[in-house]
């Protein structure tokens, strides 16, 4: 269990969505077996010939937005991105805990948004399969920025337009990449997602301070909330 955290001490609260709120199997599934698969299809090949094609325009795209554009891979790939998401939407689910801690972060007067790197369309598509957004007072897509979390770009960015303090700050995700952009700008206060795809092996955060779970930030939540805003 990862060190408590000062919770009166923050004031903005960051939340990345796949992988952090919503297990990153949805995903991972997609990109790895899903689009292979209907790709198969369209050009009448084997599902390991597909993957042998595609996995390497995916890898090259790592890092840009992108590779997290809808529309791009739309256009690229010549199919419709959306619809195939909505296969297999069935299996985008939240992390245990989550819910809950959502419930109580929204009691303490904290601002608290959903930071992401997904196109819109899935945003929109998530937040209507789980019904979070009503936990977020805003939701924050990499792409009005045209560069992706990991890139240091990307931070002077959103405090432009979104101003907040690092030092009063936390922003929880599972990109290793990500973190250490947030770190290097100054967000003061980071936790990473040990296990961002329930059907995968638990992963090592490094140098970053890891959480199982949400519920591992509940007690110090609930102790902020009872003591009140501070002077």
């Amino acid at each position: 269990m990862s060190q408590a955290l000062p919770w009166q001490q923050i004031e903005t609260v960051f939340l990345d969505m796949d992988g952090t709120l919503l297990d990153l199997h949805f995903d991972n599934h997609f990109w790895q077996e899903h689009v292979p698969l209907r790709y198969a299809e369209k050009h009448s090949l084997g599902v390991d010939a597909a993957k042998t094609a595609l996995f390497p325009r995916f890898r090259a795209a790592e890092g840009t937005i992108d590779w997290y554009c809808v529309d791009y891979w739309s256009r690229e790939l010549d199919m419709d991105i959306s619809a195939l998401k909505r296969e297999v939407e069935h299996l985008i689910q939240v992390h245990p805990h989550v819910a809950e801690f959502l419930e109580l972060l929204n009691t303490t007067g904290k601002r608290v948004a959903l930071l992401t790197n997904a196109h819109q369309k899935v945003i929109e598509l998530k937040m209507a399969t789980t019904g979070l957004a009503k936990h977020f007072d805003h939701l924050i897509c990499s792409h009005a920025f045209q560069v992706p979390k990991e890139d240091p770009r990307f931070w002077p960015k959103l405090a432009k337009a979104d101003q907040f303090d690092p030092q009063t700050t936390l922003f929880v995700d599972d990109s290793l990449p990500v973190l250490r952009a947030a770190r290097n700008f100054g967000i003061r206060h980071l936790r990473a997602v040990c296990l961002p795809d329930t059907r995968s092996p638990r992963r090592d955060t490094a140098e970053f301070a890891g959480i199982d779970s949400f519920d591992e930030l509940l007690q110090g939540l609930s102790v902020s909330k009872a003591a009140g805003p501070s002077a």
